[in-house]
């Protein structure tokens, strides 16, 4: 049974490969590129590849503005390199994931240019269409600042067609079960090519009912039961993880109830809470985030991560918190987007402070979930602002101090490499931070290692256990008798905090430090009393037998 959730215990690399090596020269990035580079990301110690839109695209969105959901884009090579990419991934022993937007298509694609020729065509209500302008048509915008309407008038159907994204990205109408039957054959089909599941875009949108009469949009919650048989049925260990911003009340109707629907989500909710902790030195919002996101099915799991490609979304926080977060990593409006979120990378959101980077990513690695690592943040790459809305950090990897980064021998890459300044390619490269035991890349090696070697945060019911101090936050995990206990300083300043005895277990034992030799005795009345420097974070065994053979050397 542990084997087949697989997912459980995983740690997951997102890249795009048109921005991670280019084996042409032709500056953009392809698979052969990243068929190159799988022994450094086997190295890593990820168990699984998420591969961001590589489908046949104008490239108006970063290939989410699909116009081929059979074939891989020309300028990333051939569906035989694709195979031959998930096979040197099934050598190494690493999972692909890869993502599948059917929310909406490009409107280059041959679905819509039959739909909007002919009202008669069998694709056209495979669109969402309205005569006149809907009343409502400015409502719901996801890009504000940027997207004027969900609904534009093709001058070639003389008709409105909705798109809940931009205008180049006309909304499939999902409710239409020839719709549903060709998602499944795609799921189908990229699972015959060696895929183990999916990175499903915008799930909410998906099984919205859509309509210019529709007000209040109800969500399709079948929909995701069909998606998850299906896989079962083609593949039994595949997966959907989703993308779903959603409010905790509703996590289980993703979830179902006997987690008969999704088998992953992306914790939304903690993560605009862990920002606002990191903000604010206040660890309660972050407590409560994570009880209210802990209920669910036993096959069930979070997808936990710090930044992704999109925006730093602080759309679920309070306007005060969310102005906190603002002040702390993105004051300046160039840095923020859409009027709910800030742009940049991790490493320049945090000053390049190496203690707080690392405070980051021990606690993504030990928060109740699967954590999902962005290409690039393990040596600390940073964003150039002045790149479009969420290009800006969605530059190509920094190899080496060759040019380019030694990502391409072109003279132009596809998106410009970070050259000046503090994060250009000259100073965070893979090349230096190799030679460099002490490097973020040999630390984040280490750290996922240890992260792999503790299935109680996977499987594990976690505990939030009392540090007296609101900016230190301490999680117990307990699984099949054994525990795990982290401990995490938010604070800029050092903090003392004292643990109950047993560190909430109820009996004297030893914490046994699982980083450091700096282990934790329990004093006479049983508690732990544990010095934190300013960022400090602490992974500590429960007793057990690693207690039991240290206890001559402690």
């Amino acid at each position: 049974m542990i084997d087949d959730l697989w997912y459980k215990n995983a740690v997951i690399y997102c890249l795009s490969v048109g921005t991670f090596m280019d084996a042409n020269g032709d500056g953009v990035g392809d698979f052969k590129g990243l068929l190159r580079r799988l022994d450094y990301i086997q190295g890593l110690g990820v168990t699984a590849i998420w591969l961001m839109p590589f489908q046949t695209s104008p490239g108006r969105d970063d290939g989410y503005d699909v116009a081929d959901y059979y074939g891989v884009d020309p300028r990333y090579g051939t569906l035989g390199d694709f195979v031959e990419f998930t096979h040197g991934c099934k050598q190494r022993g690493l999972r692909v994931l890869i993502d599948l937007v059917v929310n909406h298509t490009s409107d280059q694609h041959p679905w819509f240019q039959a739909a909007r020729k002919d009202p008669k065509s069998p694709f056209r209500d495979w669109y969402v269409w309205s005569k006149t302008k809907p009343a409502d048509a400015d409502a719901g915008v996801v890009f504000p600042g940027v997207q004027k309407s969900t609904w534009t008038r093709d001058p070639v159907a003389k008709e409105y067609y909705f798109h809940r994204f931009y205008e180049f990205q006309p909304d499939l109408n999902t409710a239409n079960p020839h719709v549903q039957a060709e998602i499944l054959k795609i799921m189908g089909f990229w699972l015959q090519l060696g895929v183990s599941g999916f990175r499903m875009d915008a799930v909410p949108f998906v099984i919205a009912t859509k309509g210019a009469d529709v007000t209040t949009p109800a969500e399709q919650y079948d929909m995701l039961r069909m998606f998850r048989e299906f896989l079962q049925w083609r593949t039994g260990d595949a997966i959907i993880l989703g993308e779903a911003n959603v409010l905790p009340k509703t996590d289980m109707d993703y979830f179902g109830v006997a987690g008969e629907r999704l088998q992953m989500m992306f914790n939304f909710q903690v993560n605009q809470n862990l920002f606002y902790a990191m903000a604010s030195g206040d660890t309660g919002p972050l407590t409560k985030a994570l009880e209210k996101t802990e209920p669910r099915p036993a096959t069930s799991q979070w997808g936990l991560f710090l930044r992704n490609h999109d925006e730093l979304d602080l759309g679920r926080l309070t306007p005060k918190q969310r102005q906190t977060v603002f002040d702390a990593f993105g004051p300046d409006k160039s840095m923020q987007l859409y009027d709910r979120g800030i742009r940049r990378r991790l490493a320049p959101m945090l000053q390049g402070d190496r203690r707080r980077l690392e405070m980051a990513y021990s606690l993504m690695m030990t928060l109740p979930g699967t954590p999902v690592l962005r290409y690039g943040d393990e040596i600390a790459m940073g964003d150039d602002l002045s790149l479009p809305e969420r290009t800006c950090a969605r530059t190509p990897m920094q190899w080496s101090t060759e040019p380019h980064g030694g990502f391409t021998a072109a003279d132009t890459p596809v998106t410009p490499v970070i050259t000046d300044g503090a994060y250009g390619y000259k100073h965070v490269n893979v090349a230096d931070q190799r030679r460099d035991p002490q490097s973020l890349l040999n630390w984040m090696e280490r750290i996922i290692r240890m992260r792999k070697e503790l299935p109680e945060i996977a499987w594990g019911d976690f505990t939030v256990v009392p540090t007296g101090a609101p900016e230190v936050l301490a999680l117990r995990y307990d699984w099949r008798n054994n525990s795990v206990l982290v401990v995490h300083n938010f604070g800029a300043t050092s903090r003392e905090i004292q643990l109950p005895s047993g560190a909430g277990a109820g009996e004297s034992v030893l914490l046994v430090n699982l980083l450091s030799q700096d282990h934790s005795p329990p004093d006479a009345k049983g508690r732990h009393c544990i010095l934190l420097e300013p960022y400090g974070y602490r992974w500590f065994r429960v007793g057990g037998l690693d207690y039991i053979l240290r206890r001559s050397d402690v």
